[in-house]
């Protein structure tokens, strides 16, 4: 990237316009005891090749599912990626994550954005899609604040067994505002079914729930809607849309508002991102949605055209009339999943699913024969489960599992004390037989040596 600094005449030009004759007068509020003196302590500078060596240095240091084999899950999955998504992804007139402000111009990036919608709706099942949020965290936050804007009840039910991470996101947007987080235990690993009776109440505008849930496991979700709505509460759902290959979707199940992490489709795993959040509802509702809508139309002469139809933001409408602040959507992310829907298909996605489905049992049922390692939680569950250890050795075990090339799961400890001896699995379409053999005979040596 090219940096073309200010030359002195346009500095002198600036500081005159503002009224100030030097850069330490327009600096001049700022205490003396706080101006750094000198010069910044920055290494000399490097050429364009020292540069690129140094880097390239910095980057070998990374383990990468590349080299590893990769059982690591909890919200980001390593699903195989068709080399033509990022084929078409990298062409000139889609290669920005950023929304493009006079839109309507862009028919191209409105007519991906509408497909990406209308395929979201028929994945869910649910009546209305938006543009697309930041990541499966902030959709689920959200969905919590547009739950209490339709309701207008200031207390929300959040499960649990819902992931950590989304739990401190939304967290972090109820900070400040009258809402009351309220959670449901999942001493057993999900939810059941007469402890939400005795807690939900119409007092509640949501209740929120994930399935499959961080475990793994799929929750009772047809029951749990009745018992919902029987309070006058909204049904407020996270799930895994690969999961919706072969499972239910959660229009299926009356759900009010449904969120999902997008990532598993198409989207390689990375680093804080950038994921994509996947939010949809029910038309009624559609007017307290985050985000945007883009609609189809026709012109004067009868040619389809695709419009920005629906904005209820804070730029676009009176701020206290905006549902959310999100100024954008992640519109390289959504065409990298419109992409894989399009290539997959519904025979492709239920491939997909059912090979997670079967791989993630298979390689529990060999752990289990062949090592002192047992499934924590008996019940159901998709392309993710939870082994059970002694409380200290896992960090061990997983340290010695990258010796060889292995990422061997999530040690839930990070999240919760309690939590010390599980370790969370997530097996994806990507692993062969070949690689889940390997992992089941190095975790039995390995936990040889820790008692296990």
């Amino acid at each position: 990237m090219k940096y073309t600094p200010h030359t002195e005449e346009e500095k002198r030009e600036m500081l005159a316009r503002i009224g100030v004759s030097s850069l330490s007068e327009l600096f001049s509020q700022i205490p003396e005891k706080i101006l750094l003196k000198g010069d910044l302590p920055l290494p000399p500078s490097l050429s364009e090749f020292e540069v690129r060596k140094l880097v390239k240095a910095i980057g070998e240091k990374n383990e990468t599912t590349d080299e590893f084999i990769n059982f690591l899950g909890g919200g980001v999955y390593d699903h195989i990626i068709p080399a033509v998504i990022p084929h078409i992804l990298q062409r000139s007139e889609y290669y920005t994550a950023y929304t493009p402000y006079q839109a309507e111009v862009s028919q191209g990036t409105l007519q991906t954005i509408f497909e990406f919608q209308s395929l979201i709706c028929e994945l869910f099942n649910m009546e209305i899609a938006n543009a697309s949020m930041y990541d499966g965290a902030s959709a689920l936050a959200e969905g919590c604040l547009m739950a209490v804007a339709i309701k207008k009840k200031k207390k929300i039910l959040l499960a649990d067994s819902l992931n950590p991470l989304y739990k401190m996101v939304i967290e972090t947007y109820l900070e400040g505002t009258e809402i009351e987080p309220v959670y449901l235990p999942t001493p057993k690993g999900r939810i059941e079914l007469d402890i939400l009776e005795k807690i939900v109440d119409p007092s509640f505008s949501a209740v929120v729930v994930q399935n499959p849930n961080f475990f793994g496991i799929l929750e009772p979700v047809k029951e749990m809607a009745t018992i919902i709505h029987k309070n006058d509460c909204l049904f407020l759902l996270s799930c895994d849309p690969i999961s919706l290959g072969i499972i239910l979707p959660p229009g299926d199940y009356g759900a009010d508002i449904a969120v999902g992490e997008g990532q598993s489709l198409g989207i390689p795993p990375s680093f804080g991102g950038p994921y994509l959040g996947l939010f949809t509802t029910k038309k009624e509702f559609i007017r307290f949605m985050p985000g945007r809508l883009v609609g189809k139309t026709i012109d004067r002469d009868g040619n389809p055209g695709y419009v920005l139809t629906l904005q209820t933001r804070e730029q676009h409408i009176k701020r206290e009339r905006a549902t959310s602040n999100i100024c954008t959507n992640s519109a390289l992310c959504a065409l990298a999943a419109t992409i894989y829907l399009s290539l997959l298909g519904k025979r492709g996605l239920r491939e997909v699913a059912s090979q997670c489905l079967h791989k993630a049992h298979y390689l529990l049922e060999r752990i289990e024969e062949e090592t002192n390692f047992r499934r924590a939680f008996p019940l159901p569950f998709f392309k993710e489960f939870v082994l059970k250890g002694k409380k200290g050795i896992w960090p061990k075990i997983l340290k010695d599992l990258r010796e060889k090339k292995i990422f061997g799961g999530v040690h839930l400890g990070r999240f919760n004390e309690d939590w010390e001896d599980l370790l969370l699995v997530a097996v994806t379409e990507k692993r062969t037989k070949e690689e889940l053999d390997f992992f089941v005979s190095a975790l039995k040596e390995i936990g040889a040596r820790y008692g296990m």
